[in-house]
């Protein structure tokens, strides 16, 4: 059997067997290195998201802006060093809205442009600011329900009608109240949150 005629054939001693197997090599090295690349594109673009958003939260955290704003003024001295121009925030504030808009439904997106106009929202932050006090508002909801709940029991038990102008007159009252408190309150603690 040391004859290389008389070896029986086998896929080991067949002559044909290392080139297929080195082509077969060959191939799986080619899929391993595109596999590679492909891992190391995905890497790379996961990288450059990362980065990306890294540097977003600076930029919006104002740390890409801080060498050129002044950091001696009255308004950086209370934000903590960072001044955000009146015209950057008014294009921002725009921008965002306009891209909220064109997600939301046609229905949504019209309300939504009108409520947004510039005079509304001005009228909407001074009456916010001023008669419209949450604190206010609580109140008075609360003060005309007690205060009609006990016209109403008193009402019935002496047998008088009611006009209708009870609710309107008590949460008047609870409202005036709620504006008291509120007026007190930044007052003596100086502070309006």
């Amino acid at each position: 059997m040391s004859n290389p005629e008389q070896l029986p054939q086998s896929p080991e001693n067949n002559a044909e067997a290392p080139r297929v197997s080195a082509e077969h090599y060959e191939r799986l090295d080619n899929k391993e290195t595109a596999e590679r690349s492909l891992e190391s594109a995905e890497k790379q673009v996961e990288k450059a998201k990362i980065e990306a958003l890294e540097s977003a939260i600076s930029v919006e955290k104002g740390g890409a802006e801080k060498d050129r704003r002044p950091k001696d003024s009255p308004a950086a001295r209370r934000r903590g060093g960072t001044v955000v121009p009146k015209k950057e925030k008014d294009a921002s504030y725009k921008k965002r809205i306009k891209q909220v808009q064109e997600e939301l439904p046609p229905s949504e997106r019209a309300f939504s442009k009108v409520i947004h106009n510039p005079i509304i929202e001005k009228t909407s932050e001074v009456l916010g600011s001023t008669v419209a006090r949450p604190n206010a508002i609580l109140a008075g909801a609360v003060t005309a329900f007690f205060l009609v709940l006990a016209v109403y029991v008193l009402a019935k038990t002496f047998g008088y009608t009611l006009s209708g102008f009870e609710t309107i007159a008590a949460f008047i009252v609870g409202w005036a109240f709620g504006l008291l408190y509120d007026y007190l309150r930044v007052m003596i603690t100086g502070k309006k949150s």
